[in-house]
């Protein structure tokens, strides 16, 4: 496949993951239908499958590619800024892709990338000592966790009434 048609394949894809986000954000993802993001992005059935498998292929690589997004950064972390990293990471992943993670984080998404995120997510993020096994950690992990996650979705919804540095800190 040359550049162009490979740019036009990405750009295609894309297509329809904005159009299944567009949709996800106003309907549950029981109620979506295939037919309606190919139809949304401007294709036909056929366009979509050649692409992802069926719906749940689509989500499954969409969080996979925002989960990437976050934690790729992981190397360039230091032990004094590790407290913020996750919200800062958060941001910058909205900043550079707002559609997708409104949809992910907006009432339909957020408890299933949440379970996502959890699974998959490096918890050396969280600042934990490791090397101490007690049974405090699974409820420091969960409550950084959701604590930062509730606080992004705040922010989110009051329309970003704060500076990212404000909510960060």
């Amino acid at each position: 496949m040359n550049s162009k048609n490979k740019k036009k394949s990405a750009q295609t894809r894309q297509c329809l993951i904005t159009a299944f986000c567009l949709i996800y954000q106003e309907k549950s993802f029981e109620k979506i239908s295939v037919q309606s993001v190919a139809k949304k992005a401007g294709f036909d059935r056929t366009t979509f499958y050649q692409y992802f498998l069926d719906l749940d292929d689509l989500l499954n690589q969409l969080e996979g590619e925002l989960l990437d997004y976050i934690t790729n950064k992981r190397p360039a972390i230091t032990e004094e800024n590790n407290q913020y990293y996750f919200m800062n990471a958060l941001v910058d992943l909205y900043q550079a892709r707002a559609t997708e993670v409104n949809a992910l984080l907006g009432p339909h998404g957020r408890s299933h990338f949440i379970v996502t995120l959890k699974n998959k997510l490096d918890f050396d993020l969280f600042h934990l000592d490791k090397e101490k096994k007690n049974q405090y950690q699974p409820y420091l992990i969960e409550f950084r966790l959701f604590g930062a996650l509730d606080l992004f979705s705040l922010w989110l919804e009051r329309n970003q009434d704060l500076t990212v540095a404000e909510l960060v800190e």
